[in-house]
């Protein structure tokens, strides 16, 4: 019998305060932000009713990821990251055990365009950040089928 194991997480939201890189005693960046990310429910009344809910969800970044994000997002701004859950359990000062559930971000993406930006924060277009799309010309060419016909589907 195999086991799948699978722990990826895609995450849509907007921060909740600015982010702030620091780095650690090796000199790695790590950022840590919070995401608020909204939630559908369906209440149990007799009309049935829909509506919205913010999760709070706590994230961290590391090294070209981290430094992006606290680059380019600001409180209020949308973003899209991927990564997986990770949790960790440490002791505190007064000797009791303390938990984290937290996402660790591989990719962070721009949401909003330039002027989707409502929530305050920043766009790709603001700071004129890297494009990764490619040029028309740059383009490859492909032929043109006149009929479904050729098709070998």
């Amino acid at each position: 019998m195999s086991s799948l194991n699978l722990n990826k997480v895609v995450l849509c939201g907007r921060m909740t305060a600015d982010p702030e890189l620091k780095q650690t005693t090796s000199g790695i960046a790590v950022v840590s932000f919070t995401l608020a990310v909204n939630r559908r429910y369906q209440s149990k009344g007799a009309d049935g009713a829909q509506g919205q809910q913010a999760d709070f969800i706590n994230v961290v970044a590391w090294r070209s990821t981290a430094e992006f994000i606290s680059r380019y997002f600001r409180k209020g701004s949308a973003l899209c990251v991927t990564g997986s859950i990770q949790t960790r359990s440490w002791q505190d000062q007064q000797g009791q055990k303390r938990y984290a559930t937290e996402v660790v971000a591989d990719e962070a993406m721009f949401v909003d365009s330039k002027n989707d930006n409502a929530g305050g924060g920043y766009s790709a277009e603001t700071y004129n950040a890297p494009s990764y799309s490619s040029s028309p010309a740059s383009a490859p060419k492909f032929e043109e089928l006149k009929t479904d016909d050729d098709l070998p589907f």
